[in-house]
């Protein structure tokens, strides 16, 4: 079983492996992302932060197609969106589902407090936010509607 995020990898967006564990010793802002959700201009602040403190922590934007159809495409078109659009450098994974009965075990770990050993949570729309600590356990979610430079976020990430 899982222990922390630290335990799991996906494939980012190009398509190569990507490892939670290559983030040790930095928080992580777990996001799940859509490119047609009028929430989508988060993506502003998401990158802002990341730019400012990606030496501290690192965020991860995992497009998901699980609300209202709001992420219809394809990894190339998403990180071509995110790029041109947003001019987003964090990392993005593929597209995978957060919630469901095909949720990804990375999500049941993320939401399921007998998987996490913190909390349970439902992802309730797109742009929901997880923080981890360094050792990659979870400790803090936030609604899809708090802004990613909302001031509790940037405390619980350690930048405010």
């Amino acid at each position: 079983m899982a222990v922390s995020i630290h335990d799991f990898s996906l494939k980012a967006i190009d398509g190569s492996k990507f490892n939670f564990a290559d983030f040790k010793g930095k928080k992580i802002l777990l996001v799940n992302v859509a490119s047609f959700c009028g929430l989508t201009p988060q993506y502003t602040q998401l990158q802002e932060i990341y730019a400012q403190w990606g030496d501290k922590l690192t965020i991860v934007g995992v497009p998901a197609n699980n609300f209202a159809n709001q992420e219809p495409n394809s990894e190339s078109e998403i990180q071509q969106f995110c790029s041109v659009k947003y001019e987003v450098s964090f990392p993005l994974t593929q597209k995978i589902s957060v919630k469901g009965d095909d949720q990804h075990e990375l999500y049941q770990f993320v939401t399921q407090k007998a998987k996490n050993g913190v909390l349970d949570s439902e992802v309730t729309w797109n742009f929901q936010k997880y923080i981890f600590d360094e050792n990659g356990f979870l400790t803090h979610t936030f609604s899809p509607r708090t802004e990613p430079a909302d001031e509790e976020i940037l405390k619980a990430l350690g930048v405010a």
